[in-house]
């Protein structure tokens, strides 16, 4: 495989039919250059996320394909689950792995966005470096009112309607919604497993460890925002009906600034104080090598260095095994990697 990896992790609204879910990541797999590192479905949220690796312009083939498979097998007028989002294929970010950079990532979502819309008549944003403004970097804010709110979107017209593609309601909108794409740096989507059915103690601790924490509303009407305890992420409670239990879902835009174990710990804590119990985390997708390196050190014994026995410390520190098996060679981004290409 070429020096110059991209990774892409298109998430996809659909996560309960296996034939579905099937059809829409085998259409990424038979390009060469590029290989399908991961498929992880959870029927709860009713989204797939996928991982692709390999040469920019393979990889970006793969992401049409992914989208244009979308639309022939996911109808959003009948789809629902835990998970926000606002079209067949919710997000597709384009990370930069080996020998490439981030405005160059930033050039393919864009080449990507407008040939999605220009080819399959989907409604386009760009996101994260890609974004055409600092108001429109934020996945959050992109798909704010979901699916069943970009009718209204369009119609209201401003300055929230898609980058590329129609901006009306057409029979191929109403199917498939619309897609954010764009770049970023490597993101880790973790999610803390609490013991309650109900959500209830999970989206208290969302609102806490989110960046943008919560709004306080006084008896006049005025709101105050009050930050939440970590940097760089996003945070909220959801139920996990499958399991019996909730979870505190984050993105860990920059791990560097706070890993998983501050994250897991700090989860922990607040549910601990309000009476209720954490039963291991969740990864979703793929996760570099150091970050599990940085978590091993805080679980495993004073002056352990070996990297296999770092890694072990991770998994069983956060409980990355509790809701399945967590194969460690398919799971890490590096160690995918190498498998793939032997």
């Amino acid at each position: 495989m070429s020096t110059r990896i991209v990774e892409c992790v298109p998430n996809f609204s659909e996560g309960r039919n296996q034939e579905i879910i099937n059809a829409i990541s085998n259409s990424g797999r038979g390009i060469d250059g590029a290989r399908v590192l991961g498929v992880e479905p959870d029927g709860d949220y009713n989204r797939t996320v996928l991982t692709i690796a390999g040469e920019p312009n393979s990889v970006s083939l793969a992401a049409f394909e992914v989208i244009k498979a979308s639309l022939e097998h996911i109808d959003m007028r009948t789809q629902e689950g835990e998970h926000p989002r606002i079209g067949a294929v919710d997000v597709c970010p384009f990370v930069p792995l080996e020998g490439v950079t981030m405005e160059e990532c930033a050039d393919m979502a864009r080449d990507l966005a407008k040939r999605v819309s220009d080819e399959l008549g989907i409604p386009t944003f760009l996101y994260g470096a890609a974004a055409t403004s600092p108001d429109r970097e934020l996945l959050s804010d992109l798909r704010k009112g979901q699916y069943e709110g970009f009718k209204q979107r369009l119609e209201n017209g401003g300055p929230h309607l898609p980058d590329f593609g129609p901006v009306t309601w057409n029979e191929t909108v109403e199917r498939f919604g619309a897609v954010v794409i764009g770049a970023r740096q490597i993101l880790v989507a973790y999610n803390v497993n609490v013991d309650e059915k109900d959500a209830k103690t999970a989206k208290i601790a969302g609102s806490l460890v989110r960046s943008t924490g919560r709004l306080l509303k006084q008896e006049d009407g005025r709101r105050t925002r009050i930050p939440g305890m970590l940097p760089m992420v996003q945070g909220m409670g959801l139920p996990l009906e499958a399991h019996g239990i909730s979870q505190v879902s984050m993105n860990l835009r920059d791990v560097n600034i706070t890993p998983m174990h501050i994250a897991f710990e700090a989860v922990k804590s607040i549910v601990n104080d309000h009476g209720v119990e954490t039963c291991g985390s969740e990864l979703v997708g793929l996760v570099p090598l150091s970050a599990m390196i940085e978590s091993g050190k805080w679980y495993a014994e004073d002056g352990c260095d070996d990297e296999k026995d770092l890694v072990n410390a991770a998994i069983k520190g956060l409980g990355l095994d509790k809701l399945g098996p967590f194969i460690a060679n398919e799971r890490i981004i590096e160690w995918a990697l190498k498998e793939a290409v032997e």
